[in-house]
């Protein structure tokens, strides 16, 4: 039985979401990175956005029902024509990103390029998906200066992967730490993190924010214990205060490069990462973000 999970588990992918903003080389970059780690093959996703370049537009009613028809024709050629440019510059955006990809050492790669919504393609191939790398910032994003990627919380609430976020550069990860509350969901998300080669020797930081009580000293030991089979060396921490500052100074005071997370029922990093604060956090981020699903 447990030759056949690590089989399936070697046969899912690292999914790698391309677009025009200035993050697709680093995602590029991260993805190869992840790649390596977990022995998993690559694929590089472009989705050319529906509502933006519609397949087939309809102008029906725009200028007036049977009125005007050879303006209502010229636009109609105008937005496929459109369409047509977007999907041979998504084209030449993959075949762009594979080459950085081999350049990196990264032999088994599948290009993809679909027509439609973001979210709902990457909920398509879920059953193929190991892991899902992102740019914090996306196309339309950087373009509007919105700060973080105008679909990114849909797909955090949606795909239930894991989810690597990354900044406009690449930088090696070397340390990582955990945000863990204790939940029946929060071990889950160590199993999930146990169960993956990619932080596999990595000095892990387990971090609670809380009281510091025996209850929490436990849960913080149950959760080293199954996190042994990665050989890190694994540093237990309680923090109080804010969530979100805690977790933020603490990062910075130990120089570490990957903040992991998961969405944990109703508890308050839930709330941090899910609720109001989302965008904040997001738009604050400097260094890898991995969202657990």
């Amino acid at each position: 039985m447990q030759n056949t999970t690590e089989s399936i588990q070697d046969s899912l992918q690292v999914v790698a979401c391309i677009d025009g903003s200035p993050a697709a080389p680093a995602v590029c970059d991260y993805a190869a990175w992840a790649s390596k780690h977990m022995g998993s093959p690559l694929t590089l996703l472009h989705v050319l956005d529906q509502e933006r370049y519609p397949s087939e537009p309809d102008l029906a009613g725009n200028i007036g029902l049977g009125s005007r028809e050879q303006l209502l024709d010229e636009l109609a050629q105008l937005d496929r024509r459109r369409a047509k440019l977007a999907l041979e510059h998504g084209e030449h955006m993959l075949d762009e990103a594979a080459h950085r990809l081999q350049s990196a050492g990264i032999s088994d790669i599948k290009k993809r390029q679909r027509h439609g919504d973001l979210t709902e393609s990457l909920m398509a191939l879920e059953d193929e998906t190991r892991l899902v790398v992102m740019g914090l910032q996306g196309d339309s994003s950087s373009n509007s200066g919105a700060g973080i990627g105008s679909q990114l919380e849909t797909v955090i609430r949606s795909v239930h992967r894991p989810i690597l976020l990354v900044p406009d550069s690449f930088s090696m990860p070397r340390t990582a730490m955990l945000a863990f509350d204790g939940s029946p969901t929060a071990f889950r998300g160590v199993e999930l993190l146990a169960g993956s080669p990619v932080l596999k020797g990595m000095p892990l930081h387990l971090v609670m924010v809380g009281t510091d009580n025996a209850e929490r000293r436990s849960q913080l030991e149950k959760a080293k214990q199954m996190l042994e089979v990665l050989e890190a060396d694994i540093t237990l921490t309680i923090l109080s205060g804010d969530v979100e500052q805690a977790l933020h100074k603490y990062q910075e005071e130990h120089n570490i490069d990957i903040l992991v997370m998961g969405a944990y029922g109703h508890s308050r990093i839930r709330q941090f990462f899910v609720g109001s604060t989302t965008t904040t956090m997001l738009r604050t981020a400097k260094k890898p973000l991995v969202v657990l699903r």
